[in-house]
């Protein structure tokens, strides 16, 4: 298959730079003491999912490769690091890093998009141990956020359900463009339908959403603003002079339902001016905010006054934005309006018309307006939803676990911060109703695991937790995405639309008691048998042996 040129990071702000200083400090230290070449292995992995869940969302590989596939760094730069460390530091260190790249690492990954488990490798990237230090912490920020938005984005998801259409509004809330921009990517992988953001429309084609804010219904103080009045029919076969007039005729109407006209006396007429005026603006396309200054008593008759007279004229309405107040209790009043007025008119769909509904939405209230009972088909979320309000980091961590052949281990008193070591191949095990049963690692040259074979599946670190496995599916989770200039060797990346299918995809196999928002089952990660007993052998051979006098 065909690969073209990969591009640089998304954001010009991702360069060689964009790490800690103690990767210089340690790179200078390894050249040093003449190490900087010797073939290192490390893992990516984070040690507890996020918001309480038992999963998160895997994103950000794209940015990986397309940081390595261009690093350089100019001259310029190593004049600045040069600056930054101690003046001891030898002239021949910056001629070493004036000529390193990329073209001696290899980066294994989960394809990005898939539902992930703690403890498991996402990436495992090879090469000297120098360069592959010097990548340790942009990988960790390019996949720390953008694993965690995604992962946000697909659980507001599962609470909405798949009917609804989720758009994300986040962007004048986020932490900053880069915040903005990434939130808008990584929100459309996760599950959502559209973005508001003009700039990741245009980067990422993410589809663009998007009506009116208050202030625009506020500017205006009267229909006799409106100079232009007329409209011409959807088919151009009639011209409506004053589409104003014929909007006033349409309210006047309502008024006179029996149904309605007790709901409402005399609306905002200001109110009234801006939706007319949007609709002449946006005939095709009309969707109103209006609960500008009463949702019941002004907002719907104004709106449904508007949506009849487009529809006169062959056009048809979307449909109402609501942004505050009791929006299960309004959302249901609004369909009732447009139930009554289909029926009383004959307006075919008419009582499906569109309801929106956004104001500090998040997880927790989707949830509250489900069990309320609610006719919102749209939610437009941001504040929450982009700066993962609800846990701030996930916890992304590289480490060592290789160098030279020989395997190396980190330990700590805590057993979860306890690695796993060597170079390791992953799988996901499937059962009979196709189902995720277990993740499990393994050493580089163990067998695979077959389907239809049993297969002793061990925790990692506690004796007793283990079980026998018969799989009906595996897969392999780590594919190759970098191997230096040996192109046709590594997979192609795919386009955001592709990636958002699989996680979509991926979510769906997942067993539903992994994924409620309550008390989810935990996902089993496990490790072979013989990985098991050289973690422990290792363990003990690396840790300091007490002597009690």
């Amino acid at each position: 298959m065909g690969r073209g040129p990969i591009h640089g990071p998304t954001n010009p702000m991702v360069t060689p730079l964009l790490t800690d200083l103690y990767q210089f400090t340690m790179a200078y230290a390894y050249w040093k003491a003449s190490k900087h070449n010797e073939r290192a292995v490390f893992d990516l992995y984070y040690r507890k999912n996020p918001f309480g869940g038992e999963y998160t969302i895997f994103a950000g590989l794209e940015e990986c490769i397309r940081l390595i596939a261009n690093f350089t760094l100019q001259d310029d730069d190593i004049s600045f690091i040069r600056e930054s460390l101690p003046s001891s530091c030898e002239d021949a260190f910056f001629d070493y890093l004036k000529g390193i790249d990329c073209s001696d690492v290899e980066i294994y990954a989960i394809p990005e998009g898939s539902v992930i488990f703690p403890k498991v490798p996402l990436m495992r990237v090879e090469g000297p141990v120098a360069v592959v230090q010097l990548l340790e912490t942009p990988f960790v920020n390019l996949i720390n956020y953008a694993s965690l938005v995604a992962t946000n984005a697909a659980r507001h998801r599962f609470v909405a359900g798949k009917s609804k259409l989720l758009l994300e509004f986040g962007l004048r809330r986020a932490q900053g463009p880069d915040g903005g921009i990434g939130a808008s990517k990584y929100c459309y992988m996760g599950g959502f339908d559209a973005t508001s953001n003009v700039a990741a429309g245009r980067l990422f084609g993410i589809p663009l959403r998007g009506t009116h804010s208050h202030a625009f219904v506020s500017s205006f103080t009267s229909p006799d603003e409106i100079s232009e009045k007329s409209l011409n029919s959807l088919d151009g076969s009639t011209l409506c002079k004053d589409f104003v007039n014929q909007v006033q005729t349409w309210l006047q109407k309502l008024k006179r339902l029996r149904e309605l006209g007790e709901l409402f006396g005399e609306t905002n007429q200001s109110e009234l001016a801006a939706f007319a005026s949007y609709a002449l603006a946006f005939p095709n396309s009309f969707l109103a905010l209006v609960d500008t200054y009463d949702v019941i008593r002004s907002g719907l008759p104004n709106f449904c006054a508007v949506a009849l007279a487009l529809n006169d004229l062959g056009y048809k309405a979307m449909g109402i934005r609501l942004d505050s107040g009791d929006l299960a209790y309004q959302s249901c009043e609004a369909r009732k309006f447009f139930n009554v007025i289909e029926k009383e008119f004959c307006i075919a769909e008419f009582g499906k018309m569109s309801i929106t509904a956004s104001n500090d939405l998040n997880e927790e209230t989707l949830d509250a307006l489900k069990k309320q009972g609610h006719e919102v088909d749209s939610f437009g979320i941001g504040t929450h939803l982009v700066t993962c309000y609800a846990q701030p980091a996930l916890g992304v961590v590289f480490k060592l676990v290789e160098i030279n052949n020989q395997p190396r281990i980190k330990l700590s008193e805590d057993v979860t911060k306890v690695s796993i070591p060597c170079k390791k191949r992953c799988y996901r095990l499937y059962g009979k109703e196709d189902y995720p049963l277990v993740d499990i690692i393994t050493g580089e040259n163990e067998p695979p695991p077959k389907a239809g074979e049993r297969i002793l599946c061990r925790h990692p670190f506690t004796e007793s937790k283990r079980a026998y496995v018969v799989p009906q599916r595996v897969e392999e989770l780590l594919k190759c995405y970098w191997r230096g200039s040996a192109d046709n060797e590594r997979e192609e990346l795919p386009p955001l639309k592709e990636i958002r299918k699989r996680c979509i995809s991926q979510l769906e196999q997942m067993r539903p008691d992994h994924m409620r928002r309550l008390n989810p089952t935990p996902y089993k990660v496990s490790v072979s048998a013989k990985l098991y007993d050289f973690i422990h052998f290792l363990w003990l051979n690396e840790a300091p042996v007490g002597e009690l006098q």
